[in-house]
């Protein structure tokens, strides 16, 4: 299996930058406007990015200014299955976030385009969380 590991810092509180994460405000700014979101463990929180289909993901883990933990149900087939997890670090102002995608089957060219418009997404999730 592979994955995809990234680490940003942001200089904001890990509260911040926990409900830029969770909520349908953060997530609208930072990834799609297009989008239904609920903070709690289950929900099936939806993305749409105008690509013929919407994206769904099971909240899996939700560790208050710590951890947002998910799992892809629904998406292009390669993402299907796959688990997104964003840990929150902080140390003297400063918030690591460590994305990582993990359980993809293989390594493709889809594979390859998600590992830049990831690092893309927290580029976003840096500059809102910064207010920039």
């Amino acid at each position: 299996m592979t994955s995809i590991e990234h680490l940003n810092p942001i200089k904001a509180p890990k509260e911040i930058v926990y409900q830029a994460l969770i909520s349908q405000e953060g997530l609208g700014k930072v990834w799609t406007p297009k989008l239904s979101v609920r903070p709690e463990v289950g929900a099936i929180n939806e993305f749409d990015f105008d690509e013929g289909y919407i994206t769904k993901m099971k909240v899996l883990e939700l560790n208050e200014d710590e951890k947002v933990h998910w799992e892809c149900v629904d998406s292009d087939e390669e993402w299907i299955g796959t688990k997104i997890s964003f840990e929150l670090i902080e140390k003297d102002g400063i918030t690591d976030v460590v994305l990582k995608h993990y359980d993809w089957r293989e390594l493709t060219d889809f594979y390859r385009f998600c590992n830049y418009h990831w690092a893309m997404f927290l580029k976003r999730l840096k500059d809102y969380c910064e207010g920039k």
